[in-house]
Parts: C-alpha cells; sequence; structure tokens
C-alpha cells in the first residue's frame, strides 16, 4: 500500500498495487478508509513491510479543515442566495408577464438560477474528492452569474437611488462574487475541464443574459402600439305619463379600447348635468364671459347668467376593471326630470383615468371601496366638515410588469378618490402607510406628496385620463316625451 504525498489541498490519494483505492485528509479518515477495505483498526501504519509513505510519514497532513469547511459553506451561501434571488425575479416575469419580451427576460433568470443550483453541490465536490472533474467549472460559472446579476441590480438601483433593504442584499452579493471569482481564477479552476468550448458558450450566455435584461430595463418601452378609445354618452328617447309629475331620459354610455394595449380603469366618472341660462335679447352674453376670481369655459351672445348642477353622478365601469384590446363596456341608466324644470340643456360627461397593463399590475386590494364617513376605515375616515365631502376611497400595491426594476425600486402604491359633487382624481407614489399612525388621515398624506414624484411616477405607469360629452335641449326631450 501507497499513501501518495499530499495535493495543494492536503489530500493524500491510496494506491494499492497502483490502483487508486481512496484518498484521506487525516490520519483519522486513513483508517477509516483501511477499515473499509478489510485491514483491522489496529494495524501499525509505521509498518514498511505493508505500507509505504511517500511525500512525508504518518504525520504529514497538511489539511487546513477549519479553512476549507469555511470556503464550502460561504460559497454555498453566496450561490443559494443568488439562486433565491433569479428565482424570485424570473418566476414572476416567466409566468405573468404581459410580453414575449418580459417572460423571455424571466425564462433566462430562471435558467441561471437553475445552473446555480447545480453548482451548489459541485463546490463540496471540488473542495472534497473532487470525484466530478468540472465541478470547478460549474462553480466558476455560478460565480459569474452572480456577478452579472448584482452588478445589473446595482446599477439599476443607482438611477433612482432609493433607500431599500434590498440594496444591502445586491451590494453583498456583488462583493461575494468578486470573492469567489478571487478564490476560483487562484485555483484555476478551468484546468482539466473536458469541454472548453462549451463552458466558454455558457460564459458568452451569461454575458448575454446581463446585456438583455439591462438593455430591457432601460428602455422599458414594452409595447409601442397606438392608445385609441371610443367613448359615447348619448341621450335616448324620453318617456312619461300624463299623469306623473316627471320624465324619465334614457342615457347610455359607452366605452371601447380600440388600441393596441390592455389597461386597468384607475377610477371612472358619469355626471349629468342640468344647465341653466338667461336669454338676452341685447346680445351681452359674450361681455359676461369674465368673472370675479376666474372665467366661464363658454359664452354665448344671446344666453347670460350661466348656472349648472348635478342632476346624476356615478361610477362607471368601476376602478381596478380591466379594457381588454377590443373590449367594450355598455351602461343604461335613467335620468329623473320634473316636468316643470327649468334647466336649459343637459350635459353628460363620461371619463375615467387608466393604468397602462404592459407598464404595471395592481394588486386585487385595490378594488376594496374604503368609504370616507365609517370610523371603521381607520385612516380613510374623515369628517365631511374637515375634508370637504364625503369620498369613496381605493387603496392598494402597484407593481412594476418589469421584476428586475420591481426589485431594485420602493414599493408605489395607487389612490383614487371618488365622489359625486367632485372630480375623481387619481395619485400613483411611494409612500408607505406603515411609516404613519394609522388615526393619520389619508388626505393629510397626500396633500403632503410631492408632486414631481406623483407626475414622474404617472408618466412611468401611463396613467392618463379620457373624456366624451353630449349636451341635449331639454325642451326638445320634453317636446318629445308630450308627443
Amino acid at each position: 500500500m501507497i499513501v501518495e504525498p499530499p495535493d495543494r489541498r492536503g489530500l493524500r490519494r491510496i494506491t494499492i498495487n497502483g490502483r487508486n483505492m481512496g484518498s484521506a485528509w487525516s490520519l483519522r479518515e486513513l483508517r477509516k478508509e483501511l477499515r473499509r477495505l478489510g485491514y483491522p483498526d489496529d494495524m501499525d501504519l509505521e509498518d514498511g513491510s505493508r505500507i509505504h509513505w511517500r511525500g512525508g510519514d504518518s504525520g504529514t497532513w497538511p489539511d487546513r479543515r477549519g479553512r476549507r469547511h469555511a470556503v464550502i459553506v460561504f460559497m454555498i451561501l453566496g450561490l443559494l442566495g443568488s439562486l433565491v434571488l433569479h428565482a424570485v425575479i424570473g418566476w414572476a416575469d416567466a409566468l405573468g408577464a404581459l410580453t414575449f419580451a418580459q417572460r423571455l427576460v424571466g425564462v433566462l433568470f430562471l435558467l441561471a438560477g437553475a445552473v446555480q443550483a447545480v453548482a451548489i453541490p459541485a463546490v463540496t465536490d471540488y473542495w472534497g474528492r473532487r470525484n466530478v472533474k468540472v465541478s470547478g467549472a460549474l462553480v466558476l460559472l455560478g460565480a459569474l452569474i452572480a456577478l452579472a446579476t448584482s452588478s445589473l441590480l446595482l446599477f439599476l438601483w443607482l438611477q433612482e437611488r432609493e433607500l431599500i433593504p434590498e440594496a444591502a442584499g445586491f451590494l453583498a452579493l456583488w462583493l461575494w462574487s468578486l470573492w469567489a471569482l478571487r478564490i476560483l481564477v487562484r485555483a484555476k479552476v478551468w484546468r482539466g475541464i473536458p469541454h472548453p468550448r462549451k463552458f466558454a458558450a455558457g460564459v458568452a450566455a451569461t454575458a448575454l443574459l446581463t446585456a438583455v435584461s439591462l438593455g430591457y430595463s432601460l428602455l422599458y418601452q414594452p409595447i409601442a402600439a397606438p392608445m385609441h378609445f371610443i367613448l359615447k354618452a348619448e341621450f335616448g328617447k324620453p318617456q312619461t305619463e300624463s299623469g306623473l309629475p316627471y320624465v324619465h331620459v334614457p342615457l347610455t354610455l359607452y366605452a371601447k379600447n380600440d388600441g393596441g394595449i390592455p389597461v386597468y380603469i384607475v377610477v371612472d366618472d358619469y355626471t349629468v348635468y342640468g344647465n341653466s341660462a338667461k336669454f338676452s335679447k341685447s346680445g351681452e352674453g359674450l361681455k359676461q364671459w369674465k368673472q370675479a376670481d376666474a372665467f366661464a369655459s363658454a359664452a354665448e351672445l344671446y344666453a347670460t347668467g350661466f348656472s349648472g348642477e348635478v342632476v346624476e353622478s356615478g361610477q362607471f365601469q368601476g376602478p381596478g376593471t380591466t379594457l381588454a384590446v377590443g373590449e367594450e363596456f355598455k351602461m343604461e341608466t335613467v335620468i329623473t326630470l320634473p316636468k316643470d324644470t327649468a334647466y336649459e340643456t343637459l350635459d353628460a360627461i363620461l371619463q375615467f383615468a387608466f393604468l397602462r397593463q404592459d407598464r404595471g399590475k395592481i394588486d386585487d386590494e385595490f378594488t376594496t371601496p374604503r368609504l370616507s364617513w365609517v370610523k371603521d376605515e381607520g385612516r380613510y375616515y374623515c369628517p365631511a366638515d374637515k375634508c370637504g365631502g364625503e369620498h369613496v376611497i381605493y387603496h392598494g400595491k402597484v407593481r412594476y410588469n418589469d421584476n428586475l426594476v420591481n426589485v431594485t425600486r420602493k414599493q408605489r402604491y395607487v389612490a383614487a378618490f371618488w365622489s359625486p359633487n367632485e372630480e375623481p382624481d387619481v395619485f400613483v407614489s411611494s409612500f408607505n402607510f406603515k411609516k404613519k399612525k394609522k388615526s393619520e388621515s389619508i388626505y393629510d398624506i397626500y396633500e403632503g406628496l410631492d408632486q414631481a414624484e406623483v407626475d414622474r411616477e404617472n408618466a412611468r405607469y401611463g396613467v392618463a385620463w379620457v373624456s366624451v360629452n353630449s349636451q341635449v335641449s331639454v325642451h326638445q326631450l320634453l317636446k318629445k316625451s308630450r308627443s
């Protein structure tokens, strides 16, 4: 039996008659191997007729076991952390992304995570007995992937430099990958690779993954398609009976997504105004368009003293609902007017704010209405005299469709306010309500938001408004009802 000299790591190979029978890190492991081979436990290891020592005697065991195990543990922890990060980023995009490009990036991240999953057991083999020749190369590839991904995430984070706990993780993974590559390069793990071209192809794929992900995240324009909606608000034929003091006026509201991008309806509203005016025989109407504190948006030569009030107001499709490409939504309602009404015209306005689905995704919690006049609503409660009336509030999380951006940014929230007596409003911001007391009103919070941030986030998510209006003469409606 021959015990070979220790290699660079301190492992000594055991041969019998020229055949490799195992290896040992220490004298204890040597006796364990001998026991496995059938030798007695009390075998004299100094008997030169039975065992021959090369490169040192039975006391030469240079293995630094503690250091070697520390390297193994640290390598595995880094690869495991990178694996989890790749799975978190890739899973959401691969299964739930709206576009093919987003899904492709998600699949690439999952494949990179799979490579690191294979590299984890390769760590114990490479710093162990090296039964697999490519174990060192697999660990090197896993470290290269970790370096590429952490560099990409740090670059994206630096664009906003928001204080998020994940940034410390990105930096730690980046430093770990530099340490791991230093260890692996000094060990020259690529030596003995049976298929060097395939390994080079894996490195090139890693670089390609990083380039594609970075380019896609920087452009962040998933769909280049037109936005177009068809909106209608049409009054129908009024209905009444001779013995009734009122008349019913049908109103049909219609919306269709005629563009190329599906959207979320963030908040919608339809309002019917009853307008009154006085006849001006002298034609003084155009001179009265100026008011004491503002100006009128319209003026007529023979009409003065314009005034209007809300006759009916409501929600159309509902906040949080979707309008897919080609999808249409229709609603019919009836307006009640007294036959002796003083209104000159009826004006119906349909409007809604939308968020592009190729830019973001709204959580389901947003669709739950919060009522400002109910005390049990917590921070959503606000007395009417303080907040200028009652409101229905919608609030929830909104995420980017690119999960690479999600993990490098603060959480964004979308809030919508609706009331039959006021114009609806929408906010998108990074404000976190967990940092405020539950007793603090949502109105005070949103009044203190940075408007520049709100405008920037609205632009990022493609939040915009569309509207249509229709006006009809009340005299004509009453005439039709009588006929």
